[in-house]
């Protein structure tokens, strides 16, 4: 029997310990490590995941730093399994997107207030409708525009220009009349 060898190569360094070889993790990367984890083993023992008030209230709370400071990092091995897999669920479900593209989203909004605006008997009804579909980018009923028109002349031409203006001005005066007003006192 032939006996096999690998290639080992010289001057590799080695991680010094486990921590050092994973990859830096954000806070949902890690949760989602850990919680799928939490989940194997689970499965592997047969044991269910079940969380206990308090561990709700746990994941309720870390949910909430975690979505006011995305910069908030949890130390998650402080937490019981059963928070961390209730957490996970709660992070997921906020991260779902209900629409692929903005462009779905925004043809169900104009959809829908356009039904608004033909189902609705209340004219305060309608006319919010309507104001919201002229705000629509693209609509734009009620956006104020503003145009601007640039004129590119050369040197000469803006010298041309400049100096005929002042050819009319040198041509007109203004005649005003000096009028001597006295302060009269009343007492007088």
């Amino acid at each position: 029997m032939d006996t096999y060898i690998p290639d080992i190569e010289q001057n590799v360094p080695l991680p010094k310990n486990a921590q050092e070889a994973f990859p830096a993790l954000t806070p949902q990367e890690e949760l989602n490590m850990r919680a799928n984890v939490v989940k194997l083993m689970s499965d592997l023992t047969g044991q269910p995941i079940a969380p206990t008030q308090e561990n709700v209230e746990q994941a309720k709370s870390l949910a909430v730093q975690m979505a006011s400071d995305p910069k908030f990092r949890p130390k998650f091995n402080e937490y019981p399994n059963e928070t961390l897999a209730m957490l996970a669920g709660m992070v997921a479900q906020m991260n779902v997107s209900i629409v692929d593209e903005l462009s779905e989203l925004k043809t169900y909004v104009v959809n829908h207030l356009l039904h608004s605006v033909e189902a609705s008997k209340d004219v305060k009804t309608k006319i919010a409708a309507l104001r919201a579909l002229g705000e629509i980018d693209g609509v734009d009923a009620f956006k104020k525009r503003t145009e601007v028109t640039v004129k590119i002349q050369t040197k000469e031409e803006v010298e041309s220009e400049l100096l005929s203006l002042l050819d009319e001005v040198e041509g007109k005066y203004i005649d005003v009349e000096a009028k001597n007003i006295v302060n009269k006192d009343k007492n007088d």
